[in-house]
Protein backbone atom coordinates (compact mmCIF):
# COMPACT_ATOMS: atom_id res chain seq x y z
CA UNK A 1 0.00 0.00 0.00
CA UNK A 2 1.37 3.38 -1.00
CA UNK A 3 0.58 6.22 1.36
CA UNK A 4 1.17 9.92 0.89
CA UNK A 5 0.26 11.99 3.92
CA UNK A 6 1.41 15.11 5.66
CA UNK A 7 3.23 14.19 8.85
CA UNK A 8 1.42 14.85 12.15
CA UNK A 9 2.42 17.98 14.07
CA UNK A 10 5.74 17.40 15.78
CA UNK A 11 9.38 18.46 16.00
CA UNK A 12 8.57 22.20 15.75
CA UNK A 13 10.65 22.87 18.85
CA UNK A 14 13.59 21.05 17.28
CA UNK A 15 13.31 23.13 14.13
CA UNK A 16 13.60 26.28 16.25
CA UNK A 17 16.33 24.96 18.56
CA UNK A 18 18.97 27.42 17.44
CA UNK A 19 16.53 30.26 17.85
CA UNK A 20 15.95 29.37 21.49
CA UNK A 21 19.66 29.79 22.17
CA UNK A 22 19.27 33.49 21.51
CA UNK A 23 16.65 34.19 24.19
CA UNK A 24 16.83 37.59 25.93
CA UNK A 25 18.59 36.09 28.96
CA UNK A 26 21.77 35.68 26.95
CA UNK A 27 21.34 38.62 24.61
CA UNK A 28 23.79 40.93 26.35
CA UNK A 29 26.56 38.34 26.27
CA UNK A 30 25.92 37.47 22.63
CA UNK A 31 26.28 41.11 21.54
CA UNK A 32 29.78 41.57 23.01
CA UNK A 33 32.50 41.06 20.41
CA UNK A 34 35.88 42.22 19.17
CA UNK A 35 36.64 44.06 15.96
CA UNK A 36 38.34 40.94 14.55
CA UNK A 37 35.02 39.10 14.88
CA UNK A 38 33.19 41.43 12.49
CA UNK A 39 35.89 42.80 10.17
CA UNK A 40 39.05 41.79 8.30
CA UNK A 41 41.93 43.76 6.84
CA UNK A 42 41.44 44.37 3.14
CA UNK A 43 43.92 42.39 1.02
CA UNK A 44 44.71 39.89 3.79
CA UNK A 45 43.00 36.79 2.42
CA UNK A 46 43.67 33.32 1.10
CA UNK A 47 43.94 32.41 -2.60
CA UNK A 48 42.57 29.36 -4.39
CA UNK A 49 44.97 27.05 -6.19
CA UNK A 50 44.17 24.18 -8.53
CA UNK A 51 46.04 21.62 -10.60
CA UNK A 52 45.67 18.46 -12.66
CA UNK A 53 47.66 15.32 -11.86
CA UNK A 54 47.77 11.55 -11.53
CA UNK A 55 47.23 9.23 -8.59
CA UNK A 56 49.15 5.96 -8.91
CA UNK A 57 49.40 2.78 -6.87
CA UNK A 58 45.68 1.96 -6.86
CA UNK A 59 44.62 -1.65 -6.44
CA UNK A 60 42.86 -2.02 -9.80
CA UNK A 61 40.36 0.73 -8.94
CA UNK A 62 41.72 3.40 -11.30
CA UNK A 63 40.22 4.91 -14.46
CA UNK A 64 39.04 2.73 -17.32
CA UNK A 65 41.33 4.01 -20.05
CA UNK A 66 38.96 2.96 -22.82
CA UNK A 67 36.44 5.50 -21.51
CA UNK A 68 38.92 8.06 -20.15
CA UNK A 69 41.56 8.53 -22.86
CA UNK A 70 43.10 11.58 -21.19
CA UNK A 71 44.34 9.37 -18.32
CA UNK A 72 46.45 7.29 -20.70
CA UNK A 73 47.61 10.42 -22.53
CA UNK A 74 48.66 12.07 -19.26
CA UNK A 75 50.57 8.97 -18.19
CA UNK A 76 52.32 8.78 -21.57
CA UNK A 77 53.32 12.45 -21.29
CA UNK A 78 54.68 11.87 -17.80
CA UNK A 79 56.71 8.85 -18.90
CA UNK A 80 58.12 10.87 -21.80
CA UNK A 81 59.29 13.54 -19.35
CA UNK A 82 61.03 10.79 -17.39
CA UNK A 83 62.91 9.78 -20.54
CA UNK A 84 60.75 6.78 -21.45
CA UNK A 85 59.59 6.85 -25.08
CA UNK A 86 56.71 4.55 -25.91
CA UNK A 87 56.50 2.89 -29.32
CA UNK A 88 54.03 4.43 -31.78
CA UNK A 89 50.53 3.11 -31.39
CA UNK A 90 51.12 1.82 -27.86
CA UNK A 91 47.78 1.30 -26.13
CA UNK A 92 48.14 2.09 -22.44
CA UNK A 93 45.35 0.72 -20.27
CA UNK A 94 46.54 1.09 -16.69
CA UNK A 95 44.06 0.12 -13.99
CA UNK A 96 46.12 1.47 -11.13
CA UNK A 97 46.19 5.10 -12.30
CA UNK A 98 43.50 7.79 -11.96
CA UNK A 99 43.34 11.35 -13.28
CA UNK A 100 42.57 13.82 -10.49
CA UNK A 101 42.03 17.50 -9.82
CA UNK A 102 44.00 18.93 -6.92
CA UNK A 103 42.80 21.99 -4.99
CA UNK A 104 44.29 23.95 -2.09
CA UNK A 105 44.00 27.23 -0.21
CA UNK A 106 47.11 29.43 -0.17
CA UNK A 107 46.99 31.28 3.18
CA UNK A 108 47.69 34.98 3.48
CA UNK A 109 51.40 35.83 3.91
CA UNK A 110 52.42 32.27 2.91
CA UNK A 111 56.15 32.00 2.20
CA UNK A 112 58.15 29.54 0.07
CA UNK A 113 58.74 26.26 1.87
CA UNK A 114 55.56 26.41 3.92
CA UNK A 115 53.39 23.27 3.90
CA UNK A 116 49.67 23.43 3.09
CA UNK A 117 46.91 20.82 2.95
CA UNK A 118 45.59 19.70 -0.44
CA UNK A 119 42.38 18.00 -1.55
CA UNK A 120 42.44 15.41 -4.33
CA UNK A 121 39.28 14.56 -6.29
CA UNK A 122 38.80 12.04 -9.08
CA UNK A 123 38.24 13.53 -12.54
CA UNK A 124 37.38 10.22 -14.24
CA UNK A 125 35.54 7.03 -13.41
CA UNK A 126 37.94 5.60 -10.84
CA UNK A 127 36.14 3.41 -8.30
CA UNK A 128 38.37 4.37 -5.40
CA UNK A 129 41.45 6.49 -4.62
CA UNK A 130 42.14 4.60 -1.41
CA UNK A 131 45.80 3.66 -1.05
CA UNK A 132 46.93 5.88 -3.92
CA UNK A 133 49.85 8.28 -4.16
CA UNK A 134 49.69 11.66 -5.89
CA UNK A 135 52.73 12.32 -8.06
CA UNK A 136 54.20 15.82 -8.25
CA UNK A 137 51.47 18.21 -9.38
CA UNK A 138 51.93 21.97 -9.90
CA UNK A 139 49.20 24.12 -8.36
CA UNK A 140 48.37 27.34 -10.18
CA UNK A 141 46.49 30.51 -9.32
CA UNK A 142 44.02 32.38 -11.49
CA UNK A 143 46.95 34.19 -13.12
CA UNK A 144 48.39 30.89 -14.41
CA UNK A 145 51.49 31.07 -12.23
CA UNK A 146 52.65 28.06 -10.19
CA UNK A 147 52.44 28.88 -6.46
CA UNK A 148 52.80 25.40 -4.92
CA UNK A 149 53.67 21.77 -5.65
CA UNK A 150 51.61 18.87 -4.30
CA UNK A 151 52.64 15.26 -3.72
CA UNK A 152 52.02 12.53 -1.17
CA UNK A 153 49.90 9.61 0.01
CA UNK A 154 46.14 10.11 0.10
CA UNK A 155 43.97 9.76 3.17
CA UNK A 156 40.52 8.57 2.09
CA UNK A 157 37.87 8.38 4.81
CA UNK A 158 35.93 5.46 3.41
CA UNK A 159 35.97 1.79 2.51
CA UNK A 160 34.39 -0.46 -0.11
CA UNK A 161 34.22 -4.04 -1.30
CA UNK A 162 32.61 -5.84 -4.22
CA UNK A 163 32.13 -9.45 -5.29
CA UNK A 164 29.76 -11.33 -7.56
CA UNK A 165 28.14 -8.21 -8.89
CA UNK A 166 27.37 -6.87 -5.39
CA UNK A 167 29.20 -3.99 -3.76
CA UNK A 168 29.22 -2.13 -0.45
CA UNK A 169 30.60 1.38 -0.07
CA UNK A 170 31.08 3.38 3.13
CA UNK A 171 31.50 7.16 2.80
CA UNK A 172 33.12 8.67 -0.30
CA UNK A 173 35.99 6.91 -2.04
CA UNK A 174 36.62 9.25 -4.99
CA UNK A 175 38.13 12.12 -2.98
CA UNK A 176 40.78 12.42 -0.29
CA UNK A 177 43.21 14.77 1.42
CA UNK A 178 46.97 14.99 1.86
CA UNK A 179 47.76 16.86 5.11
CA UNK A 180 50.81 19.03 4.48
CA UNK A 181 51.04 17.58 0.97
CA UNK A 182 51.56 20.94 -0.73
CA UNK A 183 54.71 23.06 -0.58
CA UNK A 184 54.57 26.78 -1.32
CA UNK A 185 56.97 27.83 -4.09
CA UNK A 186 55.97 31.47 -4.60
CA UNK A 187 54.68 34.20 -2.28
CA UNK A 188 51.68 36.32 -3.21
CA UNK A 189 52.28 40.09 -3.05
CA UNK A 190 50.12 41.84 -0.46
CA UNK A 191 49.21 45.53 -0.10
CA UNK A 192 49.33 45.31 3.70
CA UNK A 193 52.48 47.45 4.04
CA UNK A 194 51.61 49.94 1.30
CA UNK A 195 50.11 53.38 1.85
CA UNK A 196 49.30 55.41 4.93
CA UNK A 197 46.00 53.68 5.63
CA UNK A 198 44.61 50.22 6.12
CA UNK A 199 41.01 49.39 5.26
CA UNK A 200 38.83 47.17 7.41
CA UNK A 201 36.10 45.33 5.52
CA UNK A 202 33.05 44.30 7.55
CA UNK A 203 31.85 40.74 7.15
CA UNK A 204 28.30 42.03 6.66
CA UNK A 205 27.33 45.48 5.42
CA UNK A 206 25.79 47.53 8.23
CA UNK A 207 26.10 51.29 8.78
CA UNK A 208 25.61 51.02 12.54
CA UNK A 209 28.37 48.42 12.88
CA UNK A 210 30.74 50.49 10.71
CA UNK A 211 30.13 53.55 12.89
CA UNK A 212 30.74 51.62 16.10
CA UNK A 213 33.97 50.12 14.77
CA UNK A 214 35.25 53.62 13.94
CA UNK A 215 34.15 54.92 17.36
CA UNK A 216 35.87 52.07 19.19
CA UNK A 217 39.17 52.74 17.37
CA UNK A 218 38.94 56.51 17.95
CA UNK A 219 38.29 56.05 21.67
CA UNK A 220 41.36 53.83 22.03
CA UNK A 221 43.81 55.58 19.69
CA UNK A 222 42.59 59.15 19.42
CA UNK A 223 39.96 61.08 17.53
CA UNK A 224 40.33 61.06 13.76
CA UNK A 225 42.27 57.79 13.54
CA UNK A 226 39.37 55.89 11.94
CA UNK A 227 36.67 56.91 9.52
CA UNK A 228 33.66 54.91 8.33
CA UNK A 229 33.53 55.35 4.55
CA UNK A 230 30.30 53.39 4.04
CA UNK A 231 28.39 50.47 5.50
CA UNK A 232 31.16 48.02 4.60
CA UNK A 233 34.54 49.78 4.94
CA UNK A 234 36.35 51.60 7.75
CA UNK A 235 39.61 53.39 6.90
CA UNK A 236 42.28 53.64 9.62
CA UNK A 237 45.51 55.66 9.64
CA UNK A 238 48.42 53.31 10.30
CA UNK A 239 52.17 53.68 10.93
CA UNK A 240 54.54 53.12 8.02
CA UNK A 241 57.09 51.03 9.91
CA UNK A 242 56.31 47.32 9.21
CA UNK A 243 56.92 46.19 12.80
CA UNK A 244 54.80 49.01 14.21
CA UNK A 245 52.03 48.33 11.67
CA UNK A 246 51.75 44.67 12.68
CA UNK A 247 51.47 45.61 16.35
CA UNK A 248 49.01 48.36 15.44
CA UNK A 249 46.67 45.98 13.61
CA UNK A 250 46.96 43.39 16.41
CA UNK A 251 45.83 45.99 18.95
CA UNK A 252 42.96 47.16 16.74
CA UNK A 253 41.61 43.64 16.18
CA UNK A 254 41.45 43.03 19.93
CA UNK A 255 39.45 46.18 20.75
CA UNK A 256 36.03 45.47 22.33
CA UNK A 257 32.95 46.26 20.30
CA UNK A 258 29.30 46.56 21.27
CA UNK A 259 27.35 45.29 18.30
CA UNK A 260 23.97 46.79 17.45
CA UNK A 261 20.90 44.62 17.68
CA UNK A 262 20.75 42.31 14.69
CA UNK A 263 18.17 42.98 12.02
CA UNK A 264 15.11 40.78 12.39
CA UNK A 265 15.42 37.79 10.06
CA UNK A 266 13.76 34.42 9.59
CA UNK A 267 15.73 31.88 7.53
CA UNK A 268 13.81 29.02 5.95
CA UNK A 269 15.41 25.99 4.31
CA UNK A 270 12.83 25.01 1.69
CA UNK A 271 14.42 21.57 1.14
CA UNK A 272 14.49 20.37 4.74
CA UNK A 273 11.79 22.53 6.28
CA UNK A 274 14.17 23.93 8.92
CA UNK A 275 13.24 27.33 10.31
CA UNK A 276 15.65 29.55 12.28
CA UNK A 277 14.92 33.05 13.57
CA UNK A 278 16.92 35.50 15.62
CA UNK A 279 15.91 37.36 18.78
CA UNK A 280 14.80 40.51 16.91
CA UNK A 281 11.79 38.82 15.31
CA UNK A 282 8.44 40.25 16.41
CA UNK A 283 4.79 39.61 15.60
CA UNK A 284 1.91 42.04 15.19
CA UNK A 285 -1.61 41.03 16.29
CA UNK A 286 -3.01 38.54 13.78
CA UNK A 287 -5.30 35.52 13.40
CA UNK A 288 -4.26 32.27 11.73
CA UNK A 289 -6.24 29.19 10.74
CA UNK A 290 -4.32 26.02 9.89
CA UNK A 291 -5.48 22.53 8.93
CA UNK A 292 -3.80 19.38 7.59
CA UNK A 293 -4.72 17.70 4.32
CA UNK A 294 -4.10 13.92 4.14
CA UNK A 295 -4.24 11.86 0.95
CA UNK A 296 -4.16 8.05 1.32
CA UNK A 297 -3.82 5.74 -1.71
CA UNK A 298 -4.09 1.97 -1.31
CA UNK A 299 -3.71 -0.60 -4.07
CA UNK A 300 -5.08 -4.17 -3.84
CA UNK A 301 -4.16 -6.82 -6.48
CA UNK A 302 -7.05 -8.85 -7.92
CA UNK A 303 -6.92 -11.97 -10.11
CA UNK A 304 -9.30 -12.28 -13.08
CA UNK A 305 -9.85 -15.90 -14.24
CA UNK A 306 -11.17 -16.81 -17.74
CA UNK A 307 -14.84 -17.81 -17.70
CA UNK A 308 -16.09 -21.32 -18.62
CA UNK A 309 -17.07 -20.17 -22.13
CA UNK A 310 -14.03 -18.01 -22.72
CA UNK A 311 -12.48 -18.24 -26.21
CA UNK A 312 -9.33 -20.28 -26.67
CA UNK A 313 -6.18 -18.48 -25.63
CA UNK A 314 -7.78 -16.56 -22.76
CA UNK A 315 -5.35 -16.03 -19.89
CA UNK A 316 -5.47 -15.17 -16.21
CA UNK A 317 -4.93 -11.45 -15.65
CA UNK A 318 -3.84 -9.67 -12.47
CA UNK A 319 -5.47 -6.26 -12.04
CA UNK A 320 -5.07 -3.54 -9.45
CA UNK A 321 -7.94 -2.01 -7.50
CA UNK A 322 -7.05 1.46 -6.24
CA UNK A 323 -8.75 3.10 -3.25
CA UNK A 324 -8.16 6.83 -2.75
CA UNK A 325 -9.22 8.61 0.42
CA UNK A 326 -8.87 12.33 1.12
CA UNK A 327 -9.30 13.69 4.63
CA UNK A 328 -8.85 17.22 5.87
CA UNK A 329 -8.61 18.22 9.50
CA UNK A 330 -10.40 21.34 10.54
CA UNK A 331 -8.29 24.38 11.28
CA UNK A 332 -9.56 26.57 14.07
CA UNK A 333 -8.94 30.29 13.82
CA UNK A 334 -6.29 31.11 16.43
CA UNK A 335 -5.61 34.64 17.55
CA UNK A 336 -1.93 35.50 17.86
CA UNK A 337 -1.19 38.43 20.13
CA UNK A 338 1.54 40.95 19.51
CA UNK A 339 4.92 39.53 20.54
CA UNK A 340 8.11 41.50 21.00
CA UNK A 341 10.29 38.68 22.35
CA UNK A 342 11.47 35.56 20.61
CA UNK A 343 10.12 33.28 23.33
CA UNK A 344 6.59 34.62 22.82
CA UNK A 345 6.88 34.17 19.05
CA UNK A 346 7.91 30.53 19.48
CA UNK A 347 5.02 29.86 21.87
CA UNK A 348 2.53 31.43 19.45
CA UNK A 349 3.77 29.34 16.52
CA UNK A 350 3.83 26.16 18.62
CA UNK A 351 0.19 26.80 19.51
CA UNK A 352 -0.72 26.30 15.85
CA UNK A 353 0.47 22.68 15.99
CA UNK A 354 2.16 22.98 12.60
CA UNK A 355 5.02 20.89 11.30
CA UNK A 356 8.16 22.67 10.08
CA UNK A 357 7.05 22.14 6.48
CA UNK A 358 3.67 23.76 7.21
CA UNK A 359 5.36 26.51 9.20
CA UNK A 360 7.05 27.75 6.02
CA UNK A 361 3.68 28.50 4.43
CA UNK A 362 2.40 30.12 7.64
CA UNK A 363 5.42 32.42 7.90
CA UNK A 364 5.08 33.44 4.26
CA UNK A 365 1.43 34.27 4.81
CA UNK A 366 2.22 36.27 7.97
CA UNK A 367 4.88 38.21 6.07
CA UNK A 368 2.47 38.95 3.21
CA UNK A 369 -0.14 40.15 5.70
CA UNK A 370 2.35 42.48 7.38
CA UNK A 371 2.16 40.68 10.73
CA UNK A 372 5.71 39.27 10.72
CA UNK A 373 8.18 42.03 11.57
CA UNK A 374 11.23 40.40 10.03
CA UNK A 375 12.98 39.70 6.76
CA UNK A 376 12.04 36.28 5.39
CA UNK A 377 14.93 34.57 3.60
CA UNK A 378 14.49 31.23 1.81
CA UNK A 379 17.66 29.22 1.14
Amino acid sequence: MNRFAIAPPRFLALALLLALLALPGGAALAQAARIKDVAAVQGVRSNQLTGYGLVVGLDGTGDQSSQMPYTSQTLANYLQQMGITLPPGANLQPKNVAAVLVTAQLPAFARPGQAIDVTVSSAGNAKSLRGGTLITTPLRGVDGQVYALAQGNLLVGGAGASAGGSSVTINHLSAGRIPGGGQVERAVPTPFLLGEHIDLNLNAADFQTARRVAQSINRALGEGMAQALDGRMVRVRAPLDPNARVAFVADIEDLPLDLPRAAAKVVVNARTGSVVMNQSVALSPSAVAHGNLSVSISSTPQVSQPGPFAPPGAQTVVTEKADIQVSQQGGALIQMAASAQLGDVVKALNALGATPQDLVAILQALKAAGALQAELEVI
